[in-house]
């Protein structure tokens, strides 16, 4: 369905905001651009949308270009739905008219019967006469979806859908929205720098940095198996503790580990452990002390403070609640550990 090869692209001729950018996406498949602000997300979709004109490398819908340094198919003529931010509904428009204004070419009838079933689809049936500002934001963004998905684009792009709803209308939309996309079979690109977001929605996660793609793979591939540091502590929290590889294994501070990959030994390494991979039991003396906790309803998140001052997180039971400055001793739960370079001291 889409395929990026290679693209550069920024707002400025002599400026990139995304570098050698290359992706796939397959028809009826779900892809979320994930990353930091400024890393190149909404550039990237824009790009694809034709709001953007590329420098070098092609785009590519259904095999046919439609950017390159020399094509530039308007946006109008790519069949790409786009859902804003700021959802930019026609203030003076009904729910209908606001569905139906791509469909401005369409036969009467048809154009009515298309409005209707996307009002169903979205469940907002009886609110077609309704104009903008008396809807919920949940609602608002609805007729967004049902307006952008009314022409039958090849696919929908959507840029941070859920910024501007409350943490329980979030939940209630995300679901919404990954109903309505695998009811209608829609191929869709959605732009978040929320990873739970990411992980809910999609079929693959393409994770960005400064530009660069660094690496793009399955929800659960991201999070198993992260390609750099990076990637590792922006989905989740995660550990990085150091270590040296010895004789097979990699010893480390908090334990000895056994490791799968190609370093030599005597390598310095990083080494990846996730706080639900880590536990802890009172000791003294102990190999680190509790710095803070934080409830979370179901765990709690303890800071430990090591002797060597590397400070890890853990996850526990809420029960029992362990006093702050308690020294501790360190079990690691998990035979699977993540290993990275560790970066040479400039």
């Amino acid at each position: 369905m889409l395929e990026l090869d290679h693209i550069t692209c920024g707002y400025q001729p002599d400026v990139a905001t995304v570098r050698d950018l290359s992706l796939h996406l397959q028809p009826g498949n779900i892809l979320c651009l994930l990353g930091p602000s400024g890393c190149g997300k909404t550039t990237t979709l824009r790009a694809i949308a034709g709001f953007e004109k590329v420098s070098s490398g092609e785009i590519r819908l259904q095999g046919q270009v439609v950017a390159s340094a020399s094509v530039h198919v308007p946006p109008e003529r790519r069949r790409v739905g786009m859902v804003f931010q700021e959802y930019a509904l026609f203030p003076h428009l009904s729910v209908k008219d606001n569905v139906a204004f791509g469909l401005y070419h369409w036969e009467s009838g048809e154009r009515q019967s298309r409005v209707q079933a996307l009002l169903e689809l979205v469940g907002l049936q009886g609110l077609d006469h309704r104009f903008p500002h008396e809807l919920s934001g949940g609602q608002q963004q609805r007729v967004a979806i049902a307006r952008a998905l009314a022409p039958k684009p090849l696919m929908l792009l959507l840029d941070e859908p859920f910024s501007n709803l409350d943490p329980e209308m979030t939940i209630k939309m995300r679901k919404e929205l990954y109903r309505v996309l695998r009811q209608t079979q829609t191929t869709a690109i959605l732009v978040t720098h929320d990873h739970e977001e990411a992980f809910a929605m999609a079929d693959q996660v393409a994770v960005m940095q400064d530009g660069v793609l660094v690496q793009c793979a399955t929800p659960e591939t991201i999070y198993q198996q992260p390609s750099c540091s990076f990637v590792a502590e922006f989905i989740g929290q995660a550990n990085t503790i150091p270590g040296i590889i010895h004789q097979g294994q990699v010893e480390t501070e908090i334990g000895t580990f056994t490791h799968q990959s190609d370093l030599l030994n005597q390598s310095r390494v990083l080494v990846m452990i996730r706080p639900n991979d880590i536990q802890f039991t009172p000791a003294e003396p102990g190999s680190g002390r509790i710095e803070s906790r934080q409830f979370q309803g179901s765990q709690t998140l303890y800071a430990i403070r090591l002797n060597s001052g590397q400070l890890i997180h853990c996850c526990m039971l809420p029960i029992p609640v362990y006093n702050i400055d308690t020294s501790v001793n360190i079990q690691v739960t998990t035979s699977q550990t993540i290993l990275f370079p560790q970066p040479a001291l400039s």
